[in-house]
C-alpha cells in the first residue's frame, strides 16, 4: 500500500512539475500585455527620437516624456511582470534578459523607420504619440492587450 501511495505521489509530482515548466515557457495574458505595452512605449520613443528634428515636430520629445510620466506606474509594472517571468523561468540574470528584450523591441522599430524616409516615417507615425498621450490608462491597457499578427510577442501565450 505504501508503495502505491509513493508511486501515486511521484507521478503527481512529475505531472505538476511538467505543468509548471510548461507554464513558465509561455506568457500569461498579463505578461503578453506587458510586452505589448513596452513595445508601444518603445515605438513612441523611436518616433520621438527620430522625428524631433523634423519641421513641425517641435515638442515631440516632450510629449513622449509626458506620456512616460503619465503612465510610469503601469510601465514599471509591465517591466516588473517581465522580469518576474524571466526569474520564474530560471534566467540567471532576469534583468539583463529584460533589457535585451527592450533593446530588441526598439531596434526592430528603428529598422522599420530606416526602411522609410524620415519624413515619411514621421508623417505616418507622429500622430500615434498624440493619440497615446490622450489615452487614459484603461484605454492604453486595451491597446496593449490587442493581438497584432504582424508583431508577435517573443513568447507564446499560455492556453
Amino acid at each position: 500500500m505504501h508503495k502505491l501511495f509513493f508511486t501515486f505521489f511521484t507521478v503527481l509530482a512529475l505531472v505538476l512539475g511538467a505543468v509548471r515548466a510548461e507554464a513558465s515557457m509561455c506568457y500569461s495574458q498579463r505578461e503578453f500585455e506587458a510586452e505589448q505595452g513596452l513595445r508601444i512605449h518603445s515605438e513612441l520613443m523611436v518616433i520621438a527620437l527620430t522625428c524631433m528634428k523634423m519641421p513641425r515636430s517641435e515638442g515631440i520629445y516632450s510629449k513622449y516624456q509626458a506620456f512616460t510620466a503619465k503612465n510610469s506606474t503601469l510601465l514599471t509594472g509591465y517591466e516588473q511582470d517581465l522580469i518576474d517571468f524571466y526569474r520564474m523561468r530560471g534566467e540567471v540574470q532576469p534583468e539583463h534578459t529584460f533589457h535585451s528584450l527592450r533593446t530588441g523591441l526598439a531596434n526592430k522599430i528603428s529598422r522599420h523607420a530606416i526602411t522609410m524616409s524620415t519624413a515619411s516615417f514621421c508623417k505616418q507615425f507622429t500622430p500615434r504619440l498624440d493619440s497615446a498621450l490622450q489615452m487614459d490608462q484603461q484605454k492604453l491597457r486595451r491597446w496593449a492587450q490587442h493581438v497584432w499578427p504582424d508583431t508577435p510577442v517573443s513568447e507564446p501565450v499560455c492556453h
